[in-house]
Protein backbone atom coordinates (compact mmCIF):
# COMPACT_ATOMS: atom_id res chain seq x y z
CA UNK A 1 0.00 0.00 0.00
CA UNK A 2 1.03 3.57 -0.68
CA UNK A 3 -0.06 6.56 1.37
CA UNK A 4 0.18 10.19 0.24
CA UNK A 5 0.15 13.31 2.37
CA UNK A 6 -0.12 16.73 0.76
CA UNK A 7 0.90 20.10 2.07
CA UNK A 8 0.90 23.63 0.73
CA UNK A 9 -1.90 25.48 -0.94
CA UNK A 10 -3.77 28.52 0.28
CA UNK A 11 -4.67 31.96 -0.94
CA UNK A 12 -2.44 33.83 -3.36
CA UNK A 13 -2.83 36.92 -5.51
CA UNK A 14 -2.83 36.68 -9.31
CA UNK A 15 0.71 36.49 -10.60
CA UNK A 16 1.94 34.93 -7.39
CA UNK A 17 3.48 31.55 -6.68
CA UNK A 18 2.76 28.54 -4.50
CA UNK A 19 4.42 25.20 -3.99
CA UNK A 20 2.54 22.03 -3.20
CA UNK A 21 4.20 18.98 -1.71
CA UNK A 22 3.14 15.34 -1.74
CA UNK A 23 5.01 12.90 0.48
CA UNK A 24 4.68 9.18 -0.14
CA UNK A 25 5.12 6.27 2.24
CA UNK A 26 4.60 2.54 2.04
CA UNK A 27 5.35 0.50 -1.09
CA UNK A 28 7.35 3.23 -2.79
CA UNK A 29 9.04 0.84 -5.20
CA UNK A 30 5.70 -0.06 -6.78
CA UNK A 31 5.05 3.49 -7.96
CA UNK A 32 5.41 4.17 -11.70
CA UNK A 33 4.23 7.76 -11.83
CA UNK A 34 3.32 10.62 -9.54
CA UNK A 35 0.57 12.92 -10.68
CA UNK A 36 -1.08 16.21 -9.81
CA UNK A 37 -4.76 16.76 -10.54
CA UNK A 38 -7.07 19.64 -9.90
CA UNK A 39 -10.80 20.13 -9.81
CA UNK A 40 -12.48 23.49 -9.92
CA UNK A 41 -16.08 23.96 -8.80
CA UNK A 42 -18.47 22.72 -11.43
CA UNK A 43 -15.69 21.30 -13.59
CA UNK A 44 -14.26 17.87 -14.19
CA UNK A 45 -11.02 16.78 -12.60
CA UNK A 46 -8.03 17.68 -14.75
CA UNK A 47 -4.59 16.09 -14.90
CA UNK A 48 -2.19 18.97 -14.38
CA UNK A 49 1.24 17.34 -14.35
CA UNK A 50 2.89 13.95 -14.16
CA UNK A 51 6.41 12.81 -13.41
CA UNK A 52 7.30 9.23 -14.20
CA UNK A 53 9.79 6.78 -12.77
CA UNK A 54 12.29 7.69 -15.51
CA UNK A 55 11.97 11.39 -14.70
CA UNK A 56 9.98 12.34 -17.78
CA UNK A 57 7.24 14.89 -17.28
CA UNK A 58 4.10 16.08 -18.97
CA UNK A 59 1.87 19.06 -18.35
CA UNK A 60 -1.61 20.19 -19.22
CA UNK A 61 -1.54 22.87 -21.90
CA UNK A 62 -3.17 25.28 -19.47
CA UNK A 63 -0.16 25.21 -17.13
CA UNK A 64 2.79 24.70 -19.47
CA UNK A 65 5.52 27.23 -18.86
CA UNK A 66 4.07 28.18 -15.46
CA UNK A 67 4.02 24.99 -13.38
CA UNK A 68 6.94 22.71 -12.68
CA UNK A 69 6.70 19.20 -11.26
CA UNK A 70 9.78 17.83 -9.52
CA UNK A 71 10.74 15.21 -6.99
CA UNK A 72 13.10 14.52 -4.16
CA UNK A 73 13.78 10.80 -4.26
CA UNK A 74 15.44 10.80 -0.85
CA UNK A 75 12.29 12.21 0.72
CA UNK A 76 9.85 10.30 -1.54
CA UNK A 77 8.25 13.67 -2.15
CA UNK A 78 6.93 15.29 -5.29
CA UNK A 79 6.46 19.03 -5.65
CA UNK A 80 4.30 21.20 -7.85
CA UNK A 81 5.76 24.68 -8.20
CA UNK A 82 3.03 26.97 -9.47
CA UNK A 83 4.10 30.34 -10.86
CA UNK A 84 2.27 33.19 -12.55
CA UNK A 85 -0.95 31.96 -11.00
CA UNK A 86 -4.24 33.00 -12.52
CA UNK A 87 -7.75 33.09 -11.03
CA UNK A 88 -8.64 30.16 -13.28
CA UNK A 89 -6.04 28.07 -11.44
CA UNK A 90 -8.32 28.13 -8.41
CA UNK A 91 -9.19 24.53 -7.57
CA UNK A 92 -8.68 21.68 -5.17
CA UNK A 93 -5.34 20.12 -6.06
CA UNK A 94 -4.75 16.45 -5.38
CA UNK A 95 -1.68 14.34 -5.81
CA UNK A 96 -1.84 10.74 -6.90
CA UNK A 97 0.48 7.80 -7.29
CA UNK A 98 0.01 5.22 -10.01
CA UNK A 99 1.69 1.85 -9.97
CA UNK A 100 1.44 -1.92 -9.98
CA UNK A 101 0.97 -4.37 -7.15
CA UNK A 102 1.99 -7.96 -7.68
CA UNK A 103 0.13 -10.81 -6.01
CA UNK A 104 1.91 -13.84 -4.60
CA UNK A 105 1.43 -15.63 -7.92
CA UNK A 106 2.92 -12.70 -9.85
CA UNK A 107 -0.33 -11.27 -11.19
CA UNK A 108 -0.03 -7.47 -11.53
CA UNK A 109 -2.86 -5.18 -10.49
CA UNK A 110 -2.81 -1.51 -11.38
CA UNK A 111 -3.65 1.01 -8.69
CA UNK A 112 -3.94 4.73 -8.18
CA UNK A 113 -4.01 6.22 -4.71
CA UNK A 114 -4.82 9.80 -3.77
CA UNK A 115 -3.72 12.44 -1.35
CA UNK A 116 -6.25 14.31 0.74
CA UNK A 117 -6.41 17.34 -1.57
CA UNK A 118 -5.55 20.94 -0.85
CA UNK A 119 -7.35 24.13 -1.80
CA UNK A 120 -5.63 26.74 -3.95
CA UNK A 121 -7.38 30.08 -4.32
CA UNK A 122 -6.03 32.72 -6.67
CA UNK A 123 -7.73 36.01 -5.96
CA UNK A 124 -6.98 39.63 -5.32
Amino acid sequence: QVQLVESGGGLVQPGGSLRLSCAASGSISSINAREWYRQAPGKERELVAVIRRDGSTNYADSVKGRFIVSRDNDKFTVYLQMNALKPEDTAVYSCAAEGLHYSDNGTPTAYRVWGQGTQVIVSS
